[in-house]
């Protein structure tokens, strides 16, 4: 049984793509370029928005201009809930977990636009205010583990008793150098590309949220 479960959100708890990409590409028309596809753009997030909007710029073969992360994070801000829902079963998943274990939610989306989608889709309640670490809070972000570390630390939960949920190859190197136990969320857009071959025999992986529930309860 695990004590504390970590989740990632973008990719994870919930299906931010279009929106995220719907910002970017904003962001790039704004400059001149041509819009990417949405799932190219899927590709890009999980090391934080300023690696995402480099990697845009990138895509597109354009210089990035000196405010380009302040302006994506303008346009990125005015469409946090258009398209973003939790993915199916993730809010009876997270009741059904809550009633046995300490929930937390690390991932590096800035804080307030993590805490903002939270409550905008009712999911805030699942987790207490320290339990939230963005990626633009005190510690580095992931796949430095040391937040992942200060969650387990503040639970007060081994990390052999701490699973993290993620859906990309940063949540895996994450809970790798913690160490702590990892569950990859293959529905998640940051699984496109993961390389399978370097999962390990303790590694879980997930089609659906609903499939965690037997994850945590059994500990395989």
């Amino acid at each position: 049984m695990f004590r504390l479960i970590v989740f990632d959100l973008d990719g994870t708890l919930i299906d931010s793509r279009r929106d995220i990409a719907d910002a970017a590409n904003a962001l790039l028309q704004s400059c001149g370029a041509e819009p990417l596809p949405e799932e190219r753009i899927g590709r890009m997030v999980g090391d934080g928005a300023a690696t995402l909007v480099a990697r845009a710029f990138t895509a597109s073969g354009l210089e990035k201009p000196a405010d380009a992360l302040d302006r994506y994070l303008e346009f990125y801000a005015t469409r946090l809930l258009t398209h973003t829902r939790p993915y199916p079963g993730v809010a009876a998943v997270l009741q059904t977990l809550s009633a046995s274990a300490t929930l937390a939610v690390q991932t590096n989306k800035p804080q307030a636009a993590t805490r903002e989608i939270l409550d905008g889709l009712d999911l805030a309640r699942y987790f207490s205010a320290d339990a939230v670490l963005g990626g633009d809070g005190p510690f580095a972000r992931k796949p430095d583990p040391s937040g992942l570390r200060h969650l387990a630390a503040s639970a007060g939960v081994p990390l052999a008793d701490t699973l993290l949920v993620g859906d990309s190859i940063v949540d895996w190197r994450t809970a790798r150098a913690a160490p702590a136990g990892i569950c990859l969320a293959r529905y998640g857009f940051g699984f496109d590309g993961f390389p399978i071959s370097q999962l390990g025999p303790s590694d879980r992986v997930i089609d659906t949220p609903m499939q965690l529930l037997g994850v945590c309860r059994s500990g395989t």
